[in-house]
C-alpha cells in the first residue's frame, strides 16, 4: 500500500508504464509541471460528462486553480445544473446493454431520458429548470438585453435557493465555474435540450432570438480571453471527446494569427481522452500532429492521446493533480523518483 500522502499519484507513477497507461502518466506529469510553473489549462468537454458526474472531481479542480476555462456542449452545461437540482430523481440502468425496445419505451413512458446507463428525469430536471430560465429569457426580450448562452446559466445557478439542491453543490462544476467567473464558450448551444426549448419560445414569439449572442460572437470574445489565458507560461488544452466542443476553441490560435493578423502564442500543452479510433476524416479520431498542419499546435507542443473512457481517466488524473496541489514538494520528489 502507498505510504505517502499522495496515494493516487504514487499508484499512477508506479503502475502506469506502457500503452494508454503510459500516456495517462506522462500527460498527468506534464499537466502538473505546466500549472505549477504558472501556466493555465483550458478544458474542452464533449459527451455527457455532466450526467456521468464528472463534477465530483472537476469542481474541486476548479476551486484548486487547476482549470482556468472551458469549452462545453450545451448538454454538459445544462446537465451540470440538472444534477444539482434533480439528483435524487435520476435512475440508473447498469444492464443497459440488455434493454429491449420495449424496455426503452417504458423508460420513455416514465418520463426519463436515458443517457447510456443513467437517465435524466423530465419533470424534475427539464421542466423544473424551465420555470426559472424562461422568465429570464422573456425579461431579456422585453429589455432588449443580449447575453452569451452560459451567462444565463451562470446567473441561474447562483440565484436558485439552496433548498432546491438535491445534489452536492461541492460536486457541481458549473457552480464552481460560475463562482470563479471562468471564461466559457458553448459552441453549438442550439444542440441541447434548452436550445430546443429556447427555439420553441422564439417560434411562438415569446422570446427574441437576438437575446442569445451567437457562436461567432463567442469566438470574437474568445480572441481576447485566449490572449489573457496564454500570457506568461501559456495555456494548455485538455480535451475530452471530439466534435465542436474541441475544434471550436482550439481554432482560436490560427484565427488570431491568420485572420486577425496578430501575434499569438500556440497552445502550450495538448491532451485528448478519446474513445474514437483514428479513422478517415474524423476530427475526434485525428492524431494531434495533424493539428500542426492547421497551426493549432507545433512540433514542440507536449502532446498526449489517451484512448480510453474519460469517466475512468479524468477523475484519476484530477485526483492525482489535487494531491500535487496539496503537497507540491512531496509530489515533485515522488515524480523525480518514479516517473521514468
Amino acid at each position: 500500500m502507498p505510504k505517502t500522502e499522495l496515494p493516487v499519484l504514487e499508484f499512477v507513477l508506479t503502475n502506469y508504464k506502457n500503452f494508454n497507461a503510459r500516456q495517462t502518466r506522462d500527460a498527468l506529469v506534464a499537466y502538473w509541471r505546466h500549472v505549477e510553473a504558472g501556466g493555465k489549462m483550458f478544458w474542452a468537454v464533449a459527451g455527457a460528462m455532466s450526467s456521468a458526474q464528472l463534477g465530483l472531481t472537476l469542481a474541486p479542480a476548479i476551486r484548486a486553480g487547476l482549470i482556468h476555462g472551458f469549452s462545453v456542449t450545451g448538454a454538459n452545461l445544462e446537465e451540470s445544473l440538472f444534477r444539482l437540482v434533480a439528483h435524487h430523481s435520476y435512475k440508473d440502468f447498469p444492464d443497459y446493454r440488455y434493454l429491449t425496445k420495449a424496455d426503452d419505451t417504458r423508460i420513455l413512458e416514465d418520463r426519463m431520458r436515458r443517457v447510456t446507463d443513467t437517465s435524466i428525469p423530465e419533470d424534475e430536471a427539464f421542466r423544473a429548470v424551465e420555470k426559472f430560465i424562461v422568465p429570464m429569457w422573456t425579461r431579456a426580450t422585453e429589455k432588449g438585453e443580449r447575453r452569451f448562452w452560459h451567462e444565463y446559466f451562470y446567473e441561474l445557478i447562483q440565484s436558485i435557493g439552496t433548498d432546491l439542491y438535491e445534489g452536492d453543490p461541492e460536486a457541481c462544476w458549473l457552480l464552481a465555474a460560475a463562482r470563479a467567473k471562468l471564461p466559457i464558450v458553448v459552441p453549438g448551444h442550439e444542440d441541447s435540450t434548452f436550445g430546443n426549448i429556447f427555439a420553441s419560445h422564439v417560434k411562438t414569439g415569446e422570446c427574441s432570438p437576438s437575446i442569445v449572442k451567437s457562436g461567432i460572437e463567442y469566438m470574437a470574445a474568445f480572441y481576447d480571453q485566449y490572449k489573457e489565458l496564454s500570457a506568461g507560461k501559456g495555456v494548455g488544452f485538455f480535451q475530452i471527446g471530439g466534435g465542436i466542443a474541441g475544434d471550436f476553441p482550439i481554432c482560436v490560435v490560427p484565427s488570431i494569427k491568420y485572420d486577425l493578423g496578430e501575434p499569438v502564442k500556440p497552445w502550450a500543452y495538448f491532451c485528448q481522452i478519446s474513445d474514437s479510433t483514428t479513422s478517415y476524416g474524423s476530427y475526434s479520431g485525428a492524431t494531434p500532429n495533424e493539428k500542426i498542419t492547421w497551426d493549432k499546435l507545433t512540433q514542440d507542443t507536449p502532446m498526449y492521446v489517451v484512448e480510453s473512457d474519460a469517466t475512468i481517466v479524468a477523475p484519476l488524473m484530477l485526483t492525482a493533480l489535487l494531491e500535487c496541489k496539496r503537497a507540491p514538494a512531496e509530489a515533485n520528489a515522488l515524480i523525480a523518483k518514479l516517473a521514468k
